[in-house]
């Protein structure tokens, strides 16, 4: 399987872009400098507004509310941009890296903590994910902790330090795990510590760090494409991806202060 590059999103940051997700459309939204912005398939900015810190990560449930993770808090969005809630008062959260949604609760990265925490839809705190091993958390000496969600409600996280995308139960069980550490086969995940990002849809998408690469993966830890590497800045680190219809994957290019879009090409 080969991708190729479709097409690039910049000039819209001016400091940093630190967060992606998509919606059922296809549409992608940006967390980036103190603001979200939204963006068409074909690339075109349709609406922006400021967030109360800068974000760290978004998400976008199902009936189109826009979830804003910031430091200490979280921000629910209506699907226009008008602030709908917030939730600063949950005492339990640090940096929110990444955001997602499993049933009728809502899950939140914690990249101070190392740890996933489970919410219910008000914000009542429900458990910990990732945490019930011997180091009490993730190992994540990039400072980013991400996850995503399958159609199945299953939550594969990246764990860096191990070198291996784990997979959860919402309840926090693990439930498996894929990837090992290897210096030379692009299977493999070299460094100190990769992979750093994720995306979930019809498979498993990943970035790395020293050297850059994004990648495709089956579900049992197949590689099957090596999405791109050389287009990206050779500094760069905690490249968010996301899925979108059609094969299309979103990479970010945190030195470039851009948005890659690559897709499949047809065999």
């Amino acid at each position: 399987m080969q991708y190729r590059q479709v097409q690039m999103i910049g000039g819209k940051f001016h400091s940093a872009v630190r967060g992606l997700a998509t919606d059922s459309r296809g549409w992608l939204y940006a967390a980036g400098d103190s603001r979200i912005q939204v963006f068409d398939p074909a690339g075109a900015l349709q609406r922006q507004w400021t967030t109360p810190r800068p974000p760290h990560s978004v998400a976008v449930a199902g009936d189109g509310s826009v979830y804003v993770g910031q430091e200490a808090r979280i921000d629910i969005f209506d699907a226009s941009g008008k602030p709908v809630r917030a939730w600063t008062n949950l005492g339990i959260l640090g940096p929110v890296t990444a955001l997602g949604f499993v049933g009728n609760s809502v899950l939140a990265a914690d990249a101070a903590d190392r740890a996933i925490r489970r919410f219910d839809l008000t914000g009542r705190f429900l458990n910990h994910i990732g945490k019930n091993n011997p180091v009490n958390g993730f190992l994540i000496p990039n400072g980013v902790l991400d996850f995503a969600v399958d159609a199945h409600g299953v939550i594969h996280a990246a764990n860096p330090g191990k070198h291996r995308v784990e997979r959860y139960s919402p309840a926090g069980d693990l439930l498996g795990h894929i990837g090992k550490f290897d210096g030379n086969d692009p299977a493999g995940f070299t460094g100190c510590c990769n992979p750093t990002n994720l995306a979930v849809s019809d498979r498993i998408y990943v970035t790395e760090k020293a050297v850059p690469r994004a990648k495709a993966y089956d579900f049992s830890g197949k590689l099957l494409a090596v999405i791109a590497s050389s287009v990206f800045d050779p500094n760069v680190k905690n490249m968010s991806i996301a899925a979108a219809p059609r094969g299309r994957v979103y990479v970010v290019d945190t030195v470039k202060l851009a948005i890659l879009a690559f897709e499949p090409v047809a065999p």
